[in-house]
């Protein structure tokens, strides 16, 4: 390992040379970690001591990105991916491939549709339609060794802006380049340093918003684990571009992976002179700070998450008051997301021209999206603005699991909205998502199957922002408690005449009258849903029935005798019981044991298994 003291962002050659033979890039994500990826790790480095003329060099890396496929190990410079590798693998691993030069096929990608093997990971359609400049490094870089980093380019884009470059130039490049906040409202990036660098003061702050709470969401928590030192680049350049002078990031609790390399990045950088005064001789001074959020999904709101910083409660402050001029402590103050942070050394090293030439419109560059749900090729991806819902969907992440039907995809986090199959040719990007009644977010994208009751699914998050909720406002924690009891009732058929009109008159106040966007954005599932899957309220609320089968107290299972076989895979799955018969034989649901769970109708290989409404009236079985 080059030392620290040594490292220098123009001498990538020499840093690269120091391995030879291949590079066994072990992902070490947390996915891919609680899949037993340490151990097959540790299986590596036994193995390159055991095989010393094979000059195997392992990389402990952050996320690959197919987390469904985990753990991943890549062999460069073959570009070679295994997936769902077991330590005990490894030694087959080292025998054939590293030795022999074989392929172990039953560890390749094999496409779902024509089960051909795929060895070469540029060829397997979830990574080859992805551009990758937020991402680039991750799953390539060791990130707790900064001289992996600076072979791969990390710090040279700060260079080029303390070196080369006035703070005035810097923020015309990011101008130039069309980058915008990543973290949910996609405001301008340069507007918000440009006004930063305006306002009066000496002292002023940058931020790293790394409180990434929405349900389903990690990509922010994939690059501080992945690579740190482009964040850690990103505010360097961010701050000599405002005149900063102190840094915070602010990670979730809840990431403590992601802590610990930052932790070293930081320290690393520190030792390397990129952080500190006079950095890289320029006379710029510049120090980071990690502060760890206490786990409240308010404190992801920008002047929340300053309050929280300050050591008071984490609650946001009205929008007319400008953190650009009247931030952390009051004074004028740069916040900005991960990704966000993690864009701008890239855009710097390779110019604005390159990142603005990808993207739609107003959107420029690429997303970073946290891909989940009923998909089968789950995981983190990064392409550029513009692309559709279908190509995000049925080519990255391979179409839906157990090929049932397309239903609803879900983007933006809880307060996003969920968007039918007729908009799956829809461009993902700021405008054409705000349109359509969701929003870009954080980067969340839940993927939903004719199982998922459109109902339940906006219950679910308003329950989840109601427990989040400041209470701060009345709008928000008044309006939240009483749209969940409205969806209460309709999930149990108690709900009653007039409900869907209370519910959308609720959510208009809401957005017209909360402090801050969650009680503004709170309204988006509902309004969504109701606006693309009314039908299913209705059904709720009139015919007291859930087309999707999932609200159990308005759902009763039965099978089919004609098409059961008794292969007694529904009696094995129910939970309860409730499901007699003897193998080979017809099997009968016992509707009072029954909880309407679906496992029965999930498990059964024949699809002898169905569900129809309960007979329910204001919430009680007739």
């Amino acid at each position: 390992m080059v030392p620290v003291a040594q490292c220098d962002p123009a001498a990538e050659t020499s840093v690269r040379l120091r391995v030879s033979g291949r590079d066994i890039r072990i992902c070490c994500g947390t996915g891919c970690r609680a899949n037993g990826a340490m151990d097959v790790a540790d299986a590596f480095a036994r193995a390159c001591d055991d095989r010393p003329t094979l000059q195997i060099h392992t990389k402990r890396t952050g996320c690959h990105g197919f987390c469904e496929r985990g753990p991943l190990v890549m062999i460069e410079p073959d570009g070679i991916l295994y997936t769902r590798v077991k330590a005990a693998d490894v030694p087959e691993i080292c025998t054939r491939t590293l030795e022999r030069g074989e392929v172990v096929e039953r560890l390749v990608y094999h496409h779902p549709a024509d089960h051909r093997s795929i060895p070469l990971a540029k060829e397997i359609p979830f990574y080859a339609r992805q551009t990758r400049i937020a991402l680039r490094n991750i799953g390539r870089i060791d990130p707790t060794d900064i001289a992996d980093a600076l072979a791969h380019g990390a710090y040279a884009g700060m260079r080029t802006a303390l070196t080369e470059l006035t703070p005035t130039e810097v923020i015309d490049i990011i101008e130039h380049a069309g980058l915008r906040g990543r973290g949910g409202a996609g405001f301008s990036t340069a507007r918000k340093w440009r006004a930063c660098c305006r306002a009066l003061g000496d002292r002023k702050f940058v931020i790293c918003n790394g409180d990434e709470g929405d349900p389903g969401a990690f990509k922010d928590r994939s690059i501080l684990e992945g690579d740190p030192h482009a964040v850690i680049e990103g505010m360097i350049i961010g701050a000599y571009a405002v005149g900063a002078h102190e840094g915070f990031l602010y990670v979730r609790d809840e990431y403590p992976l992601a802590v610990r390399h930052l932790e070293a990045a930081l320290a690393a950088a520190r030792e390397a002179g990129f952080l500190g005064h006079d950095i890289l001789g320029t006379g710029f001074a510049l120090d980071l700070a990690i502060a760890r959020g206490g786990g409240a999904f308010i404190c992801g709101e920008s002047s929340a998450l300053m309050r929280s910083l300050e050591g008071r409660v984490g609650e946001p402050r009205a929008k007319y008051v400008h953190a650009t001029e009247r931030g952390l402590f009051d004074l004028p103050t740069v916040l900005n997301n991960v990704e966000t942070w993690a864009h701008v050394g890239a855009i710097l090293a390779a110019g604005p021209d390159a990142f603005a030439a990808l993207g739609t419109g107003r959107s420029k560059g690429t997303k970073a999206f946290s891909l989940v749900g009923k998909v089968q090729n789950t995981g983190l991806i990064e392409l550029p603005m513009g692309t559709t819902l279908r190509e995000i969907i049925f080519d990255i992440g391979g179409g839906m699991r157990g090929d049932r039907p397309f239903k609803a995809v879900q983007t933006g986090g809880p307060s996003g909205g969920c968007l039918p199959a007729s908009l799956l040719d829809l461009p993902v990007d700021y405008e054409q998502l705000t349109a359509a009644g969701s929003m870009m977010g954080s980067g969340g994208m839940i993927v939903m199957d004719d199982r998922t009751c459109m109902v339940d699914v906006a219950r679910y998050f308003l329950r989840y922002l109601s427990e989040e909720s400041c209470g701060k406002c009345l709008p928000c924690r008044e309006g939240l408690r009483q749209m969940v009891g409205l969806f209460d009732r309709l999930v149990t058929g108690a709900g009653q005449t007039g409900d869907l009109e209370r519910i959308e008159a609720l959510a208009q106040v809401m957005q017209a009258a909360s402090l801050c966007e969650l009680g503004k954005s709170a309204a988006n599932p509902v309004l969504s849903t109701l606006r693309y899957f009314r039908e299913e309220y209705t059904a709720h609320l009139e015919a007291r029935a859930c087309p999707a089968g999932s609200c159990r107290a308005l759902t009763t299972y039965h099978i089919r005798a004609q098409d059961c076989n008794g292969c007694h895979t529904c009696f094995t799955a129910c939970p309860l019981g409730a499901i007699a018969g003897v193998k080979h034989k017809a099997h009968r649901i016992d509707a009072d044991r029954c909880i309407g769970c679906g496992a029965c109708f999930e498990a059964c290989p024949r699809h002898a298994v169905g569900f129809g409404p309960k007979m329910v009236c204001a919430g009680q079985e007739a």
